[in-house]
């Protein structure tokens, strides 16, 4: 069979660029799908944050974008993707993507994101004939390349025989965020009103991009089949619902796997001290001594609980506001990593200075301390309103740290609720999206954690579980030879 060629198109990836899991799956996937035989490729902005990485990065080319009359110059430059042999390709113009931030600053989105990917997702199309590369596939991620799919089936591709018989496959990792700008950006795209239309990329009265994605991909994917099916609701389905289930045909769910050698107990360089699940009980006991000493809390055997989480309503914060006194009442400690909302941020730390031998904060984005708080915390808290899949539980699992999650998208397929009666069972879920529920569960997984042997049996089911990325990108692979035929 000839080989499966793919264009991984994203607006960020790990190690270059991150804001969530999507820089996680565009990082690791096309490492995963290279070892099945696939020449998958990557290509991402060039962002300030990759000029500050250095990377080891050679000029293929130069292009041009005309956006509304007025042409914008870039230039394309090729790298390695760090210990793989899969490429990366930066898009490169200063002007729009040399920022401090991905897409906001201080809260509130860039005026010109339109323009910005827009011209990226122009950008992705011209440069594969510099490249020279003329994938089977394209994979766009997420609205900032949900017009790809809309172009390719235009005229201002569709005509060109290069772009002949390439196919293409639209991720959605959060609803929530589809790219809507007002109508008068329309002239942006390069697109005719024609397309302005509620059966193309029309959103009451405004452009949406994720729907262009929806509407012109030949195959649509998520991040989990239970978010598949959830986004197709009227309660999840952030007004897209429709759209979706006409389509559903065209969308599958497949989950997101994790990157097993950034994350292993046995060999990170960013824990205190190295395990693997023959010794996790020794290893965890240094790396949560090392945490509790970390986040100045008093050294104990209590329950540690850790959340690594942006915060806002979206990852559940509003419940853990409103249960928080009840949780300082149980004999446990809590430490939490992130950032978000300021009222949520300015919460949590006046409730640190209210709690400071139970409960420790910071306000920020840290990959050491959260690989910290994955190895030395002895439960792992996500109570998701909504969660498209979830990285932090399956982290958690390879860490022998016992998620806590609400039934929700991905952390329903991940997590099995653990049954002392058997010793089945991964971690700990709990259904309704209140308070009282999670405390619940709460309360559960410490009468575990107070059972030795169910203990130790639990956290061996939790490392024992197989989240690698051998599994998704085997599907992947399927899927994008199914596209292509």
């Amino acid at each position: 069979m000839k080989e499966l060629k793919v264009l991984l198109a994203a607006s960020e990836a790990s190690p270059f660029a991150k804001t969530g899991g999507l820089a996680d799956v565009a990082g690791s996937l096309p490492a995963a799908l290279s070892k099945l035989g696939v020449d998958c490729r990557l290509i991402i902005p060039k962002y300030k944050s990759v000029y500050n990485m250095r990377p080891n990065t050679s000029k293929v080319g130069e292009f041009s974008v005309n956006l509304a009359g007025n042409v914008y110059l870039g230039e394309v430059e090729e790298a390695k993707i760090p210990k793989t042999q899969a490429s990366v390709y930066f898009i490169k113009n200063d002007r729009f993507f040399f920022r401090d931030e991905l897409y906001q600053v201080k809260g509130r989105d860039y005026d010109d994101n339109a323009s910005r990917f827009i011209f990226f997702s122009r950008a992705v199309l011209e440069v594969m004939k510099i490249i020279q590369f003329k994938p089977d596939i394209i994979f766009a991620n997420d609205w900032q390349t949900g017009l790809i799919p809309a172009y390719l089936k235009s005229p201002l591709y569709s005509d060109d025989v290069f772009y002949h018989g390439i196919k293409t496959v639209f991720s959605i990792h959060n609803l929530a965020y589809q790219g809507i700008f007002w109508h008068l950006d329309m002239p942006l795209t390069g697109l005719g009103w024609d397309y302005f239309t509620p059966e193309k990329i029309e959103f009451y009265g405004k452009i949406n991009l994720l729907k262009a994605g929806i509407v012109f991909a030949d195959q649509i994917t998520t991040v989990s089949p239970t978010y598949a099916r959830e986004i197709q609701t009227q309660e999840m389905g952030c007004g897209l619902e429709g759209l979706l289930a006409e389509r559903s045909n065209d969308l599958v769910g497949i989950v997101n796997g994790i990157d097993y050698e950034t994350w292993n107990p046995e060999n990170d360089k960013l824990i205190q001290k190295t395990y693997n699940s023959g010794k996790s009980a020794a290893g965890k006991a240094k790396n949560k001594l090392s945490l509790l000493e970390m986040f100045g809390l008093p050294i104990d055997d209590r329950p540690l609980i850790g959340i690594v989480s942006r915060l806002d309503e979206q990852k559940g914060i509003d419940l853990l506001h409103n249960a928080l006194s009840e949780i300082m009442g149980q004999q446990v400690k809590l430490v939490i990593l992130g950032k978000g909302k300021p009222e949520y941020e300015e919460f949590l730390a006046a409730a640190a200075a209210k709690h400071p031998d139970k409960l420790g904060v910071r306000i920020e984005f840290n990959e050491k301390i959260a690989h910290q708080i994955q190895a030395g915390a002895d439960i792992f808290l996500m109570p998701s309103k909504v969660e498209p899949c979830g990285l932090n539980q399956l982290y958690a699992l390879r860490y022998g740290t016992i998620p806590v999650v609400r039934k929700t998208g991905g952390l329903s397929d991940t997590i099995i609720d653990f049954d002392p009666a058997d010793g089945s069972g991964n971690g700990f879920v709990f259904e309704e999206y209140n308070p009282l529920s999670m405390i619940r569960a709460i309360k559960r997984v410490c009468e575990t954690y107070r059972a030795p042997k169910l203990w130790k049996k639990l956290v061996n089911n939790a490392m024992e579980a197989d989240f690698s990325w051998n599994s998704s990108a085997q599907k992947y692979k399927e899927l994008f030879e199914k596209v292509r035929s």
